[in-house]
């Protein structure tokens, strides 16, 4: 259990996606026009939303998952999946359509290539985000990303934040954010691909990331891979967090691992740099094994870690 200086382990709300991830592993991805054979194909519970819920889950906090998902098979295995890592699924809402899938080709440098098609994540309205929030009056931080219409998020982190929720947004897959969006965001968390598409192109220096974060009116924290993680800091500076090195195997989910356990330990009272260590020990793990959720920490290594933190 996540146990932060109030003896609190916390409330996450995730308003997020759900996909199936459709995995195969092969030595170099095909040409255009070009068939080529794999190495072996994996199936597993994905969605940028439902990773980041089950790793909160696992370090320790109490979760709930703001979703919808089809009326198929792949929905009924998504919510059974989520709650058997306790997670709430009382808001994940059975709608017309199919579930969300995402086709993923990994290389065997753990390099990764994704396509996400949507699908029942579409059906997620603002009231639906609304209502799960004003279910709760114990929410310590809700997180979004971009995998379901950002009126909903919109909608939720307003609400949320009218509430003194802290509000963290992924900022994945990289789109134009909507200003009402940005104004309801505490935290925005992109990796530094994304940073790049969202600042026009900037490379994450420390002058590029401080005017950033002043230009949208965020906490700016930018994910870098092996080259850890850059914070802005309330005064303005940039604190920069090296990563642990190890062998990666597969990097898919490893943002996720990281946004997940990040916003746990804020949700707990961990502060902000032990919620960044933490984040980036479980992502590290996460790289060090194939797939997506089967690749974080288990429930027992998140107590180690935590045991173990400064």
């Amino acid at each position: 259990m996540v146990v932060g200086e109030a003896g609190s382990r916390g409330h996450v709300l995730v308003v997020g996606s759900t996909m199936i991830d459709l995995v195969a592993y092969t030595q170099r991805v095909p040409e255009a026009g070009e068939t080529i054979v794999g190495d072996r194909f994996q199936m597993g519970f994905g969605g940028k939303g439902a990773n980041q819920a089950v790793m909160a889950a696992l370090v320790g906090a109490r979760v709930t998952m703001v979703n919808a998902v089809g009326e198929d098979s792949y929905g009924e295995m998504t919510i059974s999946n989520l709650r058997s890592f306790g997670v709430d699924t009382g808001h994940v809402h059975v709608v017309p359509g199919e579930s969300g899938v995402a086709p993923i080709w990994v290389e065997p440098d753990g390099t990764n290539r994704i396509i996400i098609v949507p699908g029942a994540n579409n059906g997620l309205t603002a009231e639906m985000a609304v209502d799960a929030i004003r279910s709760f009056d114990d929410l310590s931080v809700v997180v979004g990303q971009l995998e379901v219409p950002q009126a909903a998020t919109t909608a939720g982190f307003a609400e949320a934040r009218s509430r003194g929720v802290v509000t963290l947004l992924n900022p994945a897959p990289a789109a134009e954010l909507e200003a009402g969006l940005l104004a309801a965001t505490d935290w925005l968390i992109p990796n530094e691909v994304e940073f790049g598409l969202l600042a026009n192109g900037a490379e994450p220096d420390d002058a590029a990331l401080v005017e950033y974060s002043e230009r949208t009116g965020t906490r700016l924290l930018v994910t870098l891979g092996g080259d850890g993680v850059a914070v802005v800091c309330d005064d303005g500076s940039v604190s920069r967090f090296p990563a642990d090195m190890v062998e990666a195997v597969d990097t898919t989910g490893a943002g996720d691992a990281f946004v997940g356990s990040f916003a746990a330990g804020l949700a707990a009272g961990l502060g902000e740099a032990a919620s960044v260590r933490l984040g980036m020990t479980c992502a590290g793990e996460s790289v060090t094994r194939p797939g997506t959720q089967t690749s974080f920490p288990s429930r027992d290594r998140c107590g180690e870690i935590l045991t173990d933190r400064p």
